[in-house]
């Protein structure tokens, strides 16, 4: 049931108020679970983006001249927000995603931890102070804020996106223009509601709903926006690299991954299996931080394959909190999921266990693929290197140490790895060698902290790092400031 506080239409917020698509459309936002439609959605274009640089343009300023303190003080206050209407944030979550209750909540609490967080940051909004080799003259570097930034993020975990790229955009001193994911329109929403209760003044956050072409593009495009920041396919992602760079525009890219976990054959297998089960499946495998590719020592290969495909079949697959993962995002993609795990079959991989799309009456409707594993496929085939972004991994074997090393590096993406081993040896080399921003010992390969820089190498991304306090080199600039005395002067 959709909660009653949610509009008919979700509308976009500009200027601190919330506005219809200026062309007068809306699009309509399905239930994950049920295919059913929630609501409509504010189908923006060009005009309405327009509309939001314009505001955030004219409020940057002000929001600019508070004191970074200030600023902190009023992104403390957003997240307080946030904390008091934590179970309607979650409840929206999961009706957008179709994830459980639970799981949103823990999203949502992964939000207030990075406002509180970045809020801290306007207390420590350090720049640097250093000598120079020239007598009587002193030198510093400072921060200063870009401008307008242009915020565009992903539906597989909305709010907790949302936070990423909002608090330390706004801590830095720069306004923000969020192209909402068009999966996940109402959550962006609320958030809006409770930023702009909090007190943040109108026009520093502007939220646009619709389609990427026709939002996010002229987002891109507009020369008054001084840096985007993207989460998403690696495919979009080049392309609005190619955009940005046109006009020399900042640009923070956290792109797909393809990402290996390697099991040594002195692994905890119990251990192992856990991990590998939540890595892959969780949240249906939309995270760009998933467990796609689960290498495997060979001395061990055939009991790790049989134990986890038992464990695979008996995970639960629905919206409660007593099921392991729900749908993915939409139909389309799970088509699409449909197609890459066929070719694959057709190429010569093996279906272990999945593979179809649920259509029981418990999940007719709905878009829910049962979770799945493969094995055979070619290192170098398409479904070893394309990221699928849903309950899919594949199993591939290794002789030893050094194979699966050059296994799992093997691979177009560089975002997050994992290994599982006894060995401090093994594991130590592991976290040197691997060419991935995140390097995991017996864990998951996704689960980054707030707190931590977050971002890949190769096509996973170009270089940038958010969250974390390197999050404040993406939304600032550095100014030296020299500092001449005159000793007659004194």
């Amino acid at each position: 049931m959709t909660p009653d506080f949610i509009p008919d239409c979700i509308p976009n917020w500009i200027g601190g108020k919330q506005a219809a698509a200026a062309g007068g459309e809306d699009f309509p936002k399905l239930s994950p679970h049920s295919g059913a439609e929630l609501y409509g959605v504010a189908r923006s274009g060009a005009a309405d983006v327009g509309r939001a640089v314009q505001a955030a343009t004219q409020a940057q300023p002000a929001w600019a001249g508070l004191t970074p303190v200030q600023r902190g003080e009023v992104l403390h206050e957003i997240a307080q927000g946030l904390r008091h209407e934590r179970d309607n944030m979650a409840a929206v979550v999961a009706l957008e995603t179709g994830m459980s209750h639970q799981a949103a909540l823990g999203e949502t609490a992964a939000a207030i931890a990075q406002g509180e967080f970045m809020a801290g940051e306007g207390r420590r909004f350090y720049g640097r102070t250093s000598t120079s080799a020239v007598a009587n003259k002193s030198a510093m570097t400072v921060r200063q804020p870009l401008g307008v930034a242009g915020l565009i993020i992903a539906a597989n975990t909305p709010i907790a996106n949302l936070a990423w790229k909002v608090f330390p955009a706004l801590i830095c001193g720069n306004t923000a223009v969020l192209k909402a994911a068009e999966d996940t329109p109402a959550s962006a929403w609320l958030f809006g509601k409770i930023a702009a209760e909090a007190g943040l003044p109108a026009g520093v956050l502007n939220i646009v709903q619709g389609y990427g072409l026709e939002a996010g593009a002229p987002l891109v495009d507009d020369p008054r926006v001084a840096i985007i920041s993207f989460t998403g396919s690696t495919a979009v992602g080049k392309r609005i690299a190619a955009t940005a760079g046109e006009r020399l525009a900042r640009l923070s890219l956290e792109l797909g991954g393809k990402n290996p976990l390697i099991v040594c054959d002195d692994a905890d297998l119990d251990n192992a299996i856990h991990w590998v089960l939540l890595a892959a499946f969780s949240n249906a495998g939309q995270r760009c931080a998933a467990a796609s590719r689960i290498i495997i020592f060979d001395s061990i290969y055939d009991e790790f394959r049989e134990r986890l495909v038992a464990r695979t079949g008996q995970l639960k697959v629905g919206p409660t909190d007593d099921d392991d993962f729900g749908p993915v995002i939409n139909e389309r993609q799970l088509n699409n999921m449909l197609l890459a795990i066929e070719r694959a079959r057709q190429a010569g991989a093996t279906i272990l266990t999945g593979g179809t799309r649920l259509n029981d009456p418990a999940h007719a409707g709905g878009f829910y693929l049962a979770p799945t594993i493969l094995e055979n496929a070619a290192p170098d085939a398409e479904i070893s290197t394309t990221e699928l972004f849903g309950p899919i991994t594949c199993l591939y074997r290794a002789g030893d140490f050094q194979q699966a090393l050059d296994m799992a590096n093997d691979s177009p993406y560089g975002l997050t790895a994992s290994i599982h081993t006894r060995s401090i040896h093994r594991a130590t080399v592991f976290t040197q060698r691997i060419q991935a921003g995140v390097a995991v010992v017996n864990g998951g390969t996704h689960g980054s902290e707030p707190h931590m820089p977050f971002g890949g190498l190769k096509q996973s991304g170009n270089g940038t790092r958010e969250p974390g306090t390197e999050a404040l080199d993406v939304y600032s600039e550095l100014k030296d400031i020299y500092i001449n005395i005159d000793p007659g002067q004194l």
